[in-house]
């Protein structure tokens, strides 16, 4: 492989093959990864949590995010919520428009990965293949799958946005866990019990991440488009 002499760090850059997707081309930067995160003194990754509405992803996702953050680490939440707010409010509840949905966000955990963050996302993604096709965007051991596995009756009490019940009612369509299927991961890195203490369970998510930093990065073959 050719290399060429970064200008702006004293460090070679690999060039690597354009990849083209009709006229567009994927250009890498001679800052990479490695330079952002070693510059944060962190180790990039993307923590995904995955759960039927209610089991408590958004809540751990927050408190994972403000633990982090008090011991210095460089985070971002991404949660579905407040995505369908911005990022993706043109977007209905289709099957289809789930699937764009996932994508979306995936890709934009991904570019924040590049960039040396630690991205939370908080996303039912009911659907295995939505999560493997977001899992595929991202280097080995780079992707962390978090199922926050609380029983459908429990996130039918909590319910605080009394969506369970329109969702009953057949006021909402496609509502998980009621009209549509939500498919649990076959072998995600962390599974999380939600009626456990959150605290307890962000612990568990932390050593988890402790003995990550432990094992040397695993890293995959150039992206292409």
């Amino acid at each position: 492989m050719q290399r060429a002499q970064s200008q702006i760090l004293e460090v070679e850059a690999p060039i690597r093959p354009s990849h083209k997707a009709g006229d567009l081309q994927w250009q890498d930067s001679a800052i990479t990864k490695v330079h952002r995160s070693g510059l944060k003194a962190q180790r990039a990754c993307c923590i995904w949590f995955t759960g039927l509405s209610g089991a408590g992803k958004t809540t751990l996702a927050n408190l994972l995010d403000e633990t982090l953050y008090a011991s210095g680490r460089h985070t971002f939440v991404l949660d579905g919520d407040c995505c369908r707010n911005g990022l993706c409010n043109d977007l209905d509840f289709s099957s289809e428009d789930r699937m764009e949905n996932v994508r979306r966000i995936s890709e934009v955990a991904k570019l924040m990965v590049d960039a040396g963050l630690i991205v939370i996302v908080s996303l039912i993604s009911p659907l295995i293949e939505q999560r493997q096709k977001a899992r595929e965007l991202f280097d080995q051991d780079e992707f962390i799958e978090v199922y926050v596995d609380t029983p459908l009756a429990t996130c039918e009490k909590r319910d605080a946005k009394g969506l369970y019940k329109k969702a009953r009612q057949g006021l909402i369509p496609n509502f998980t866990g009621v009209s549509s299927a939500y498919e649990p991961p076959k072998n995600p890195e962390i599974v999380l019990h939600g009626s456990s203490c959150p605290d307890e369970l962000v612990g568990r998510i932390l050593r988890f991440l402790g003995e990550r930093s432990e094992r040397p990065a695993l890293v995959s073959a150039p992206r292409s488009t």
